[in-house]
């Protein structure tokens, strides 16, 4: 539906008879990026001048409509000016203030996780229903420099049908539509309009504006939408915008000219649709824009990956706290937490675009948020080590490892603890030998009073295990032992395991040979090519036109390889280059069982307008690349484009040389970084193909192309000092699907913790599971307390439970939770994301949204899940008890199309452009 005008608003006169026989929708709007060339603070208040501007636009343009998105702004308004905020809440309900986008704000994306851009619009939706009594349904990121391929499936769970966003214009992609229909893997699609030419526009006259923007559209579409008004640094539409759309209407100049908004617009190419279908349908991402972006700025990065883990973690233990222990749960802490780090993932902000005083803003917000988080599982952590009966025995220290992921996880815990003269060994809560070994203190000074330990730790699903520190040697091999240790053999060049052996040339420094023994493949032997490849940056901060960062360049030397470290357990082979005022030291560790090299990454880069390239060659022949995104997967050409992806990047081929064209793969996963490529082969006897990690560049802060630097002009460099990461080699047969990659990727992020704790009787076992997803192609993202209060109970939470198809292909899941006594089994379509409530207190499992609002597109409405034996409650549940089969759940009757279950009817209750619902 639309609004009619408001009867006061002025009659167009009658336009000539050789006006165009079309409608120019115009779009008043202020983007207003509330960081970028200024602090936030300077944001704050412009967000309060550009919405008074358009308050007073309405008072003296009876048929004016503003288009607002960026919930934060709002919020901002409404803390500061209250006035401001309820003469926004008139025109809201009067429909002259239009609501769009939904997300707290215009965020990177294809940087954040998938579960960053769920809480967009989790908190953003939420906020505007009880503050404003709507919710968005078209989707705006006006701004953002790419956007990736799950978007539409997350919009449509959002409650959104439509998607409007610039970038990539025309020219930097295939795409050459201004409109068309966009579906995500799992089949879901919103209507998709790209903004012709700009978002916004000078403060005059609209002639210009409008020009550019009819010559940038496709002109078949007949009625187009065209938006103006003063934007960046807000303003918004000026009198003389206003008047010369009145003016042009009037003369017929570019057709009908109305002052409109999207969802206007929007219904009408909908209902054309409806009855005459049209529109290309896209599928996949849309790319690319402003390259450089992937790597600039390396904390920003960093900080967003820590802060992310750290809250996703600290909602699970929370949930536990209150679920199982009676303790409140912290919504209000994790919310303004969340809220901090989405604010920091806005579009100038995680791409490194902005000004170098924003990070510092940035850091000390994001820091914030992980210690929030930190403070939440601190105190949950204690509560449930309290409670777990720690017999006295003498001589020991007793350990409790917690596993924050909910599938099993094998993990080497470093742990520091008071000294023995004598060192440690480790045992579990049955005595059992665990594998260890000694590693070196973070307490380096002379205080012997302090030591360290690494050991193996076999943990359940998202829980606990009980360990002890046991003063001495451990006993010989005859004793009782919980797992052998495997075979382990390291020398200077040599690292092998009874998985992989690994060899190193100790004048570059980088792997000869990987071999993976499960399959005879070596991914390295006889692959060309630097390791290290330093390179002159000429581009600026954005990468504006750069298509590949895969550029000739310098290898460092290697200075120095050392075997650093050598046990039962691990060995650590470190490596040392230089070039130029900058050192690289890369750290690569094997575990005694590992099917994967790690490598740890101490980075100190005093180099300007440079980047370094880490490249990986591989020994595979017409090689596949696959790159990981928000909750799923992308395949790209393999032709050293630089491209965005979250945590891993997998090429996988025939092993070269091999008779039988054995197919095998070499994926890189890695903690901190985003700017990928895939190269292909040169012909001999040039490289081989291989994967380029983008580690660093170091562009002038927020400098912007057509502007040349002054030779004279002094200038702040980024990325200048000390970093660190972590990545890791997983050699696999197949294709990635093999490896279990996102998995990894999360374990790599998100490391289980140990904590010393005493001896005390208790209520729980020494190991524990409190959810569990199978550890197959169905992974639980998100395990959280409810957003709104269980059964009316103010502050009590029922259990949210979201998961995601990873492979691309149909799977059926089982979710266990013995938190709650309950199981849920479900099927997944191919890349399809599904969140549960579960109650707190029993009863039916309800399909909810992505807002956590009832799902009003499904046609079974409830789903119902079965509980557990009562003896499974979270007190008695032991490792393996999560998974035991026997224990059913029914599931949805609809016999559904599960491709296409998630995309929801297109403009459902609307009026006149907003999903409209009471204020709480």
């Amino acid at each position: 539906m639309t609004a009619d005008p408001p009867p006061d608003a002025p009659t167009p006169a009658r336009r000539p008879a050789a006006t165009p026989d079309r409608t120019l929708h115009m779009v008043g709007h202020a983007h207003l990026d509330p960081v970028w060339l200024w602090p936030w603070q300077e944001g704050y208040a412009e967000a309060r001048a550009t919405f008074w501007s358009a308050i007073h636009r309405m008072d003296e343009y009876p048929d004016f409509v503003f288009t607002s998105d960026q919930v934060v702004l709002l919020s901002w308004v409404e803390e500061s000016d209250p006035e401001l905020f309820a003469r926004i809440r008139e025109r809201v309900a009067e429909g002259r203030w239009q609501l769009v986008g939904g997300w707290w704000v215009e965020p990177d994306c294809n940087l954040p996780a998938g579960e960053s851009f769920v809480r967009q619009g989790l908190y953003g939706q939420r906020h505007l229903r009880e503050r404003l009594g709507v919710t968005a349904t078209v989707g705006m990121n006006a701004d953002p420099f790419g956007h990736h391929a799950m978007l539409p499936q997350i919009l449509r769970l959002q409650g959104m049908d439509s998607y409007v966003f610039l970038r990539p214009g025309p020219h930097e992609g295939p795409l050459v539509g201004t409109a068309f229909w966009w579906q995500s893997p799992d089949g879901s699609r919103v209507l998709g309009y790209r903004i012709p030419y700009e978002y916004g526009s000078p403060p005059g006259d609209v002639s210009g504006q409008t020009d550019k923007s009819l010559g940038a559209l496709d002109q078949s579409l007949g009625d187009l939408m065209v938006f103006y008004g003063v934007g960046d640094h807000g303003g918004g539409p000026t009198r003389a915008n206003i008047e010369s759309v009145h003016r042009y209407d009037r003369m017929g100049s570019f057709g009908r000219m109305t002052l409109s908004h999207p969802r206007r617009y929007l219904d009408g190419l909908l209902a054309r649709e409806a009855q005459a279908p049209t529109l290309p349908v896209w599928r996949g991402d849309l790319q690319r824009h402003a390259a450089g972006c992937y790597s600039a700025h390396s904390g920003i990065k960093a900080w967003q990956r820590r802060a992310q883990a750290a809250l996703l973690s600290a909602e699970r233990w929370a949930a536990v706290g209150a679920l199982a222990h009676g303790l409140p749960y912290p919504r209000d802490d994790l919310g303004r937490a969340w809220k901090a780090v989405l604010f920091n993932q806005f579009h100038d902000v995680l791409p490194g675009s902005a000004i170098e005083p924003a990070y510092d803003d940035a850091r000390d917000q994001l820091g914030e948020a992980v210690a929030v988080a930190k403070r939440v599982i601190n105190r949950v952590h204690n509560v449930l080590a309290r409670q777990v009966d720690i017999a006295l025995v003498e001589g020991t220290q007793p350990v409790l490892v917690l596993n924050p992921h909910p599938w099993p996880v094998t993990a080497h815990v470093e742990l520091q603890y008071g000294s023995q003269p004598t060192g440690v060994h480790v045992v579990d809560a049955d005595g059992r030998v665990a594998v260890s070994q000694r590693t070196q203190s973070v307490a380096t000074t002379d205080d012997r009073g302090r030591a360290a330990v690494v050991l193996e730790a076999h943990l359940p699903p998202f829980g606990y295990r009980l360990y002890r520190l046991v003063a001495g040697a451990a006993p010989s091999s005859a004793g009782p032992s919980a797992e052998p240790a495997g075979t382990l053999l390291a020398s200077g060049t040599v690292l092998e395991n009874d998985v992989l052996r690994v060899e190193v040339d100790p004048a570059t420094g980088w792997l000869t040979s990987l071999r993976d023994k499960r399959t005879g493949a070596d991914l390295v032997a006889g692959a060309r090519g630097e390791h290290t490849q330093v390179s002159a940056d000429p581009t600026d901060t954005w990468g504006h036109r750069v298509v590949s960062y895969a550029w000739p360049g310098a290898a460092m030397r290697t200075t120095r390889v050392v075997l650093r470290e050598s046990g039962p357990l691990r060995a650590v082979l470190r490596v040392e280059r230089e070039w130029g005022r900058s050192t690289l030291v890369e750290e690569l560790v094997l575990g005694h069982r590992s099917d994967s090299l790690e490598v740890r990454v101490t980075l100190d880069w005093r180099e300007r307008a440079h980047l370094l390239k880490l490249r990986f060659p591989v020994a595979l022949d017409e090689p596949v690349s696959t790159y990981e995104i928000p909750f799923g997967t992308l395949e790209h050409p393999v032709d050293g484009a630089e491209n965005p992806a979250q945590s891993w990047v997998d090429v996988s081929g025939s092993v070269s040389g091999s008779p039988d064209g054995r197919r095998a793969g070499l994926a890189l996963v890695n903690d901190a970084k985003h700017g990928y490529d895939v190269l292909p082969a040169d012909p001999s006897p040039g490289p081989t193909a291989s994967i380029g990690l983008t580690a660093v560049r170091s562009p002038v802060y927020s400098w912007h192309d057509p502007r040349l630097l002054d030779p004279d002009g002094v200038y702040s460099y980024q990325d200048q000092g000390r970093q660190s990461f972590r990545y890791q080699l997983v050699p696999h047969a197949g294709d990635w699907r093999e490896a279990g990659l996102t998995r990894r990727a999360a374990e790599l992020g998100s490391p289980a913790r140990a904590m010393l704790e005493g001896f005390h009787d208790g209520a729980l076992p020494p190991e524990a599971s409190f959810a569990s997803d199978g550890g197959g192609a169905v992974m639980i993202s998100a395990l959280k307390g409810s957003e709104d209060d269980a059964d009316g109970d103010a502050g009590a939470v029922d259990l949210v439970v979201r998961a995601v198809e990873t492979r691309g292909r149909p799977a059926h899941a089982r979710l266990a939770l013995p938190v709650l006594g309950r199981v849920v089994e479900a099927d997944f379509g191919p890349g399809q994301i599904r969140t549960f409530r579960v109650p707190r207190g029993g009863g039916d499992v309800e399909e909810v949204n992505l807002v956590e609002w009832a799902r009003d597109d499904l046609p079974g409405g409830v789903f119902t899940g079965a509980e557990l034996p009562a003896s499974r409650s979270p007190a008695g549940v032991g490792a393996g008890d999560a998974d035991r089969p026997g224990t059913g759940a029914a599931h949805p009757d609809d016999g559904g199309d599960h491709d296409a279950s998630d995309a929801t009817t297109p403009a459902q209750a609307m009026a006149p452009a907003q999903r409209r619902s009471p204020v709480d």
